[in-house]
């Protein structure tokens, strides 16, 4: 399907004026005020959230296999997983899960 240059145009400046209305009905309209203890506790978990939302699709669906579950991404977000939780610690999660995700790679081709 082909748009013509002013629908794209169109479109940009829409996601442009609604990405801007989101983060001004945060930041403009809250301000310096401060916010009730709820909303603080509940936007401590945004990352945690967040995070997973970005990397499922790279693990579940990647594109690099067209799509297709791959054993080798599998392995290394269970690694992952299993280090970040009982170690708590976030580099060596991370690290652990790029030296599987290599490593399985390499061992099956």
């Amino acid at each position: 399907m082909s748009y013509s240059h002013l629908t794209i145009w169109v479109i940009i400046f829409g996601l442009a004026v609604g990405s801007f209305l989101i983060r001004f009905s945060f930041l403009g309209i809250i301000g310096d005020r401060p916010m009730p203890e709820w909303v603080l506790r509940h936007l401590r978990y945004t990352p945690v959230a967040v995070l997973p939302g970005l990397v499922a699709p790279l693990v579940f669906w990647p594109e690099a296999t067209d799509g297709m579950t791959d054993p080798a991404r599998l392995a290394a977000a269970l690694v992952t997983l299993s280090v970040g939780y009982f170690g708590k610690n976030v580099l060596m999660a991370i690290l652990c899960g790029a030296v599987t995700l290599y490593g399985m790679i390499y061992l099956l081709g």
